[in-house]
């Protein structure tokens, strides 16, 4: 736990240092540029496609019945752009954590070991692009089928506060611990702290997982934010770009010191 707080501080110090900033705006001007077509193409056709599919099924009439008895009757006034958010919301935010992935966790790293408490850490380059990559769209794989068969209740009160920031969590766990200890650690020694510290990953992920959930919550309780979806969704973008930059200050500087550790626990050279 002390191990925990000590890089969740080093952490929030280092997220308002003006070159991690910048490493914040890297993946979020991609992702802007990407989505920003995307939606320009789509948003329409997706509002009209939503509209007929909840007149014409049966989930809408009983979803129209519930939402009185949990104080959302306002919410019929802007249900299909609601629900579109609600099925857009997972695309965005994983496309922009697996671009931070991507475009900043390397240099978030490199930044990081240059400080004084982990210079002369031994490289033993114990990952790979293309093994990066692969667990990138794989863990990204398993993400998205989870999202597809939880969607349906992501809506209902108190689930949508809980189960998008597990899945959030565990694939910040995944996508993070890979790359932060593939420069640093070797295969083996990546494997055995990813299995000593498994539980404290997945504890670290799903707080990353809950920080990133607080534009959400923004985005599905504004009636405005839904109508002018759009348009908000890009600096919403940049507020996620900004929670996953410092979800990697701090899993870097946990698994660091954690490999710090690690080596001298082992009577080995750091």
């Amino acid at each position: 736990m002390n191990l925990i707080l000590r890089a969740f501080g080093l952490a929030l110090k280092g997220v308002f240092h003006p070159w991690v900033l910048w490493l914040s705006l890297r993946p979020f001007l991609i992702g802007a540029m990407i989505w920003f077509g995307v939606l320009w193409l789509i948003w329409t056709p997706m509002l009209d496609w939503m509209k007929e599919l909840l007149t014409t099924s049966n989930f809408a009439e009983w979803m129209t019945q519930m939402m009185p008895s949990f104080g959302w009757d306002i919410v019929r006034a802007v249900v299909v752009p609601y629900f579109s958010v609600v099925i857009l919301m997972p695309f965005i935010v994983v496309s922009i954590l697996v671009l931070v992935s991507f475009t900043s966790v390397t240099s978030v790293l490199r930044h990081v070991e240059r400080q004084q408490q982990y210079l002369g850490l031994r490289q033993e380059k114990g990952g790979s692009f293309l093994g990066s990559l692969g667990v990138n769209i794989g863990s990204t794989c398993i993400f998205m089928v989870l999202v597809f068969i939880t969607l349906p209740v992501w809506w209902i009160p108190p689930i949508f506060a809980l189960i998008p920031p597990i899945l959030w969590g565990w694939l910040t766990m995944r996508l993070m611990s890979y790359d932060v200890l593939a420069r640093h650690a070797s295969h083996t020694e990546r494997l055995e702290l990813m299995e000593i510290y498994r539980w404290q990953l997945l504890a670290m992920g799903i707080i990353a997982g809950l920080l990133g959930a607080i534009p959400t919550f923004f985005w599905l309780s504004s009636i405005f934010v839904l109508v002018l979806f759009p348009f908000v969704s890009m600096f919403m973008m940049w507020i996620y770009s900004l929670v996953f930059i410092f979800a990697s200050l701090w899993f870097t500087h946990y698994l660091l010191f954690a490999l710090k550790n690690y080596r001298e626990l082992k009577g080995e050279s750091i």
